[in-house]
């Protein structure tokens, strides 16, 4: 359903698209947003409501240009109409089966894989584990032996929520307790982060793609507050001085980068 890590995965992907000299656009559905049925493109200075928090951090990262729609069919016909691209990556939407696709990539979690094999609501898939068969490329995010294409995560240094004060280091805050808000698909592997580096962590979950509100992150104490970069984009706008988020990003092994050099070398 969530977290397996199909966002940062996108983001390399793109990256790598345009270290190629490729003309890249992304698709998505945008999800909790206000209006899903609307077709938006998403800009520098949009509104992670009204475009999603995934789409809005995307366009963060990335000098590309980035559609949201729940018809992914359409968001692709709006970018191909208007940009000159060599390809269109769909951030999710493998089961939209009326968006035509030339290469199909699956990501997996390398520590939960696929729970209890169930689709839902019984259990946490979209479609059967037999869906694999038809596509071209799995990736396991985590290593997990069973997969020849892996990443990990990477985080980067902490970046201050609002203002001036310079990025800080992960383990600035080694010892300290600190507040963990994570609204995300996974958000143990999140809290694991933090406390792999010796932080102190009071957890804080809230929902897949929540929209927050300045009370949901005020703790009643002077504790570092640190969330992921899919939160900070809808915290930016509050007056909070010792809050902090976690940038990720996508570091392939060597079968992975090769495979993926080889495909975008293909589409050249």
């Amino acid at each position: 359903m969530g977290g397996a890590g199909k966002t940062p995965f996108v983001s390399y992907l793109a990256q790598r698209c345009m270290e190629h000299d490729l003309t890249v656009g992304i698709i998505a559905r945008g999800y909790g947003r206000e209006d899903e049925s609307q077709l938006i493109e998403v800009m520098q200075n949009s509104n992670p409501a009204q475009v999603g928090d995934e789409a809005h951090m995307l366009k963060q990262q990335l000098n590309c240009p980035i559609a949201v729609s729940a018809k992914r069919i359409e968001a692709a016909k709006y970018l191909h109409d208007k940009y000159q691209l060599d390809l269109i990556i769909s951030d999710d939407g493998l089961q939209h089966y009326k968006l035509p696709r030339d290469y199909e990539i699956i990501i997996v979690d390398g520590e939960r894989e696929f729970g209890n094999g169930y689709c839902l609501p019984a259990g946490p898939l979209r479609e059967p584990v037999s869906r694999l068969d038809q596509a071209n490329l799995i990736i396991s995010n985590g290593t997990n032996a069973a997969y020849l294409y892996q990443y990990k995560l990477d985080y980067k240094d902490l970046h201050p929520l609002q203002g001036s004060a310079e990025n800080k280091i992960l383990n600035s805050f080694k010892g300290q307790k600190v507040h963990a808000v994570a609204g995300i698909g996974n958000p143990k592997r999140f809290f694991t982060v933090l406390e792999d580096v010796g932080l102190l962590v009071i957890p804080h979950v809230f929902p897949d793609h929540y929209t927050y509100k300045q009370t949901d992150i005020e703790f009643n104490d002077n504790l570092p507050i640190i969330m992921t970069e899919k939160d900070a984009v809808k915290c930016k706008q509050f007056s909070k001085t010792n809050a902090w988020y976690l940038p990720v990003v996508v570091v392939p092994n060597k079968p992975l980068d090769d495979q993926i050099s080889n495909l975008l070398e293909e589409i050249r």
